[in-house]
């Protein structure tokens, strides 16, 4: 069988990029591996996804994939973006980091927002692409449910009435931007 490693210490996000992966990978967690997380230095999801996917293959001789996504609100100048995670630890938690982007959204009709997600994928022989995936929404007034992770509870995909928090899983899983991106790194190599 062949092996894969996905880049990311969030269960959340390994459990999604398994699941979109070929049943013919066995999939690896760095946690597995006692490899930690890479310094996210990079100024767009695209670089911090190469970065970390660089980082994680030094590791491993077998394929490697990595993603970096995030939320971007119109209303806060496409903020947290590549600071979502960060502003969670900032602030102790994903649940605090919501109530905090709602409170400053309390007064601001555009509530838009998109979700990207970079995906980076380096094969054995060290070849990398990298695709990019975006999923237009809105912010809820509210924090609702309790399905997903990071910011699903408020973030309410274009076309739906609910947010992914409230969306039963693999729905979910089959139309978010991971989604999305990995069905354009599909186009371009065999995974």
């Amino acid at each position: 069988m062949k092996k894969i490693l996905v880049g990311t210490h969030n269960t959340g996000k390994f459990k999604e990029i398994a699941y979109l992966l070929s049943k013919k990978y066995k999939k690896i967690s760095p946690l597995e591996l006692k490899i930690k997380s890479p310094k996210e230095t990079g100024n767009s999801f695209k670089s911090n996804a190469k970065l970390k996917v660089k980082f994680f293959s030094k590791f491993v001789d077998y394929a490697v994939i990595s993603d970096d996504s995030g939320l971007c609100i119109k209303a806060l100048n496409n903020r947290p973006g590549i600071f979502s995670a960060r502003l969670a630890k900032k602030h102790g938690s994903f649940y605090k980091a919501m109530k905090f982007i709602l409170k400053k959204l309390k007064n601001k009709k555009n509530r838009n927002a998109f979700f990207k997600c970079s995906l980076s994928y380096k094969n054995e022989k060290g070849k990398i692409t990298t695709v990019q995936g975006n999923l237009s929404g809105k912010i809820s007034m509210k924090i609702k449910g309790k399905k997903g992770f990071g910011y699903d509870p408020i973030f309410i995909p274009k076309g739906e009435v609910v947010t992914f928090g409230q969306m039963p899983k693999l729905k979910k899983i089959k139309m978010d931007h991971r989604f999305l991106a990995f069905k354009k790194l599909k186009k371009k190599v065999k995974i």
